[in-house]
């Protein structure tokens, strides 16, 4: 028999794995702003070089291009880096989606089958006919579909700031 206690327990599994992934994300985004610091010392680094070179050093010259190479190489980085962090936020969200529809899914069908399993065949035929019950149906399958369009929304939110950080760390690396 599955209790409202077993309901509940089985949401908080599923959103403290939902929570535990946002943690994730925002791990990924603090690396990604660490190697932004880098990019924004080695681009101080560069222009102190390039100025040097102009002024008319040419025994350095080596040394500017060593770290030319290096920027260019950090930007590769940065790059395969917010590649794979896009496509684990899509699997961790496709993911997320499916364990959700799941449990939602086999909540539904196990809180019927332990209904029905109690009854005998004249108490099941009434509650077929019972118009109540098919009001409770459409009542949970509302908030069944509410709750998908809240994770949808948080989803697309959680997209649009990986997307605006990814944006502010182009503009960074072109200045």
């Amino acid at each position: 028999v599955v209790t409202r206690d077993d309901v509940e327990e089985s949401l908080k599994a599923v959103f403290q794995f939902v929570k535990d992934k946002e943690q994730l994300l925002q791990d990924l985004r603090s690396q990604i702003e660490e190697t932004k610091k880098k990019i924004a010392e080695k681009q101080r680094e560069r222009d102190y070089w390039l100025e040097y070179k102009n002024v008319g050093s040419k025994i350095h010259a080596e040394r500017i291009s060593s770290l030319e190479k290096d920027i260019a190489d950090v930007k590769y980085e940065l790059e395969r880096t917010e590649e794979h962090y896009r496509e684990a936020l899509k699997v961790v969200r496709e993911e997320n989606q499916k364990l959700f529809d799941r449990h939602m899914k086999l909540l539904s069908e196990e809180a019927l089958k332990n209904a029905v399993g109690y009854l005998d065949k004249n108490c099941r035929r009434e509650i077929e006919e019972n118009e109540w019950l098919k009001e409770e149906v459409k009542i949970y399958r509302k908030e069944e579909i509410d709750l998908k369009a809240s994770v949808q929304l948080l989803e697309e939110e959680n997209t649009s700031l990986v997307a605006k950080l990814i944006d502010t760390k182009l503009q960074h690396l072109r200045v």
